[in-house]
């Protein structure tokens, strides 16, 4: 019932075109009940040669009008009438299903926007603990069959209730006898159901849960497929695919076996069935109580009860692995953000100066930050180094709510973040995260990310402050080139440029190089790093780095280690203070001057000079 009850919340206002389908459908179903009843006439009255009653609601043909018994008049007027109602229960037929088509995709689209929604919504933390297969098992799997419970399953369920009525009701008022067979039958449909039921549900339960294993390892490969090259890892990665799909292939087999048994079960019930209610019904005729067309008639009746039980059961066992999805849809879209937007949340109406003040911060119960404090009014450009696990990530990632303080504040204007509305929050920042993502699209378009409909004219511009400019227009196709997914197709630095001038394009006051510059060699990140500066002075300006020669124009650099601030200051204090950001910078020069006296000789022996 929990199920019926979450997806009731998107279909109730699609009730209207519910209730059209259903009223189709009765109507057809009933147009389809009054066939046999025509039959039995075509049998009684035209073959063979039985004096008129009134014991059909289509008695009416037999007053003469329409034709004598046992006269071809009768039987054209019959066939008029058979041949109508078949015609008219297939337009009937057809609107339904077109109807329900609409119906299911419009419900299927909603379901598929909340999923989303939620994927968007969610912070990366809960995230973190679905695995990407089962994240599209959800967005995808899951949608269509919840889609399928409401739009086909519920359905056919009603409409077999329905033929259940009107054939027990029909059969009756033939002869009471005649329903002897389906009552004596039904329990062992029941028992036979929820046997079969629970089994099913445990093997669909399975199945989805291979089918998530099996889209997270062909996604993982997908993704890292220069990797497994790189390592010779093919014949490891085809063992692990080939686990996957056989565990796969096993739980279908399985579902098969299971459905087989089901169907040879139900079937031999329906042919008991049949067999019952002719022997019934021969006994009936032959002992004069009902006419030999209502032998064809009532084991017509007889069958359809039987059908329709049948698709009863049927669509329950069907149900059992729409239930599952519709229980994973419940659990997923249940989740509750670690980073909740406040009930009245404001926005942030002027130039963010920001304040952290006792910041604190535990991460899967360590703590990744500890005792942060920093002032940065706006403009402040910060250089933010440190060790790797340091916690330089994390805090710059705080800013934006990607993660909440446990403990302390980080202010805007002297207002909590978590007071702020998570839009207006973000909408402040540029960021441009260490690990780089750029859409499989065109480099204009990822550039022109936070701006789609911006001029070409300042798409170059930020590609030129971003030093990604020479780079593409070296390409055949300029700005227009497609880059791969992933941005495959062009180098780790031409990505983390192309990353920084989407971010330059989006304009926010606060601009975050989160270790964006890593791929660069040292003269273009200080070409880019100056070019920055001088173009936007303005700006608030934070940057994360391993290589410290990248912070030493910031108004203020802090060092870290183990989620601590442990020194800070300017360039020349923190040299004068001779200390661990000092004994890093100093060792990292040495390396780069080393690394360059080298090409040195490479380059004097190349061309012949004395070493």
């Amino acid at each position: 019932m929990e199920v019926i009850k979450f997806g009731l919340k998107y279909w109730k206002k699609n009730i209207p075109m519910a209730m059209f389908i259903q009223i189709c459908s009765f109507i057809a179903i009933i147009c389809d009940l009054m066939l046999p009843l025509i039959s039995e006439m075509f049998i009684d009255y035209v073959i063979l040669d039985h004096s008129p009653t009134n014991d059909n609601i289509f008695s009416f043909m037999l007053s003469g009008k329409y034709g004598e018994i046992h006269s071809m008049k009768l039987f054209f007027s019959l066939a008029v009438i058979f041949m109508t109602l078949l015609l008219f229960r297939l337009v009937i037929v057809y609107f339904k299903n077109v109807t329900t088509q609409k119906l299911g995709v419009k419900l299927e689209t909603d379901l598929r926007r909340e999923t989303y929604r939620k994927i968007m919504e969610l912070d990366s933390e809960t995230l973190s603990e679905y695995n990407t297969g089962e994240l599209l098992t959800t967005a995808n799997a899951d949608t269509v069959m919840f889609k399928e419970l409401f739009c086909t399953m519920m359905v056919r369920i009603l409409d077999s209730v329905f033929v259940l009525i009107m054939t027990i009701y029909l059969l009756s008022s033939i002869h009471v006898s005649l329903l002897i067979v389906p009552v004596l039958l039904l329990p062992f449909f029941v028992i036979a159901l929820i046997n079969f039921r629970k089994k099913a549900r445990e093997n669909y339960r399975k199945i989805r849960g291979c089918n998530s294993e099996m889209s997270l390892t062909v996604q993982e490969n997908i993704e890292a497929v220069r990797l497994v090259r790189s390592f010779v890892n093919e014949d490891i990665e085809n063992c692990k695919f080939r686990e996957s799909n056989e565990k796969l292939k096993e739980a279908y087999i399985n579902q098969v076996k299971l459905s087989s048994k089901f169907e040879v079960v139900f079937s031999s019930i329906k042919q008991f069935a049949y067999i019952g209610s002719i022997a019934i019904s021969a006994i009936l005729v032959m002992k004069g109580y009902m006419l030999v067309g209502f032998l064809v008639t009532s084991s017509s009746y007889i069958m359809k009860i039987m059908d329709h039980i049948t698709q009863i059961n049927n669509t329950l066992f069907i149900m059992q692995q729409q239930i599952i999805s519709g229980h994973k849809m419940i659990d997923f879209l249940a989740c509750e953000s670690k980073t909740p937007e406040a009930e009245n949340a404001i926005e942030i109406e002027n130039k963010p100066n920001i304040s952290i003040k006792n910041g604190y911060m535990v991460l899967d119960r360590k703590s990744v930050l500890k005792d942060i404090n920093i002032e940065i009014p706006y403009g402040k450009k910060v250089g933010i180094v440190g060790g790797t696990g340091s916690g330089k990530s994390v805090l710059l990632e705080s800013l934006v709510r990607i993660h909440d303080l446990t403990g302390g504040s980080i202010m805007i204007n002297g207002i909590d973040i978590r007071d702020y509305t998570l839009n207006s929050l973000r909408e402040n920042f540029s960021y441009v995260f260490q690990d780089v993502f750029l859409f499989s699209n065109t480099i204009d378009s990822n550039i022109a990310y936070a701006e789609p409909d911006v001029e070409k004219r300042q798409v170059v511009l930020a590609a030129k402050h971003a030093q990604a400019h020479n780079f593409i227009k070296g390409f055949d196709m300029g700005y227009e080139t497609i880059i791969g997914e992933r941005g495959l197709g062009i180098s780790g630095g031409q990505k983390q440029r192309v990353s920084i001038a989407r971010a330059l394009l989006k304009d926010a006051p606060v601009l975050v190089l989160d270790d964006s510059t890593s791929a660069l060699d040292v003269n273009t990140e200080k070409k880019l790093l100056k070019d920055i500066k001088d173009n936007y002075p303005d700006k608030t300006i934070l940057i994360s780095a391993h290589r410290l020669s990248s912070v030493v124009d910031c108004d203020e650099i802090i060092y870290m280690q183990d989620g601590m601030i442990i020194e800070r200051g300017t360039f020349d204090e923190l040299m004068k203070m001779d200390g661990r950001f000092a004994n890093v910078y100093r060792i990292q020069e040495d390396e780069r001057k080393s690394v360059i006296n080298y090409d040195e000789l490479s380059d004097n022996k190349k061309n012949g000079g004395a070493l």
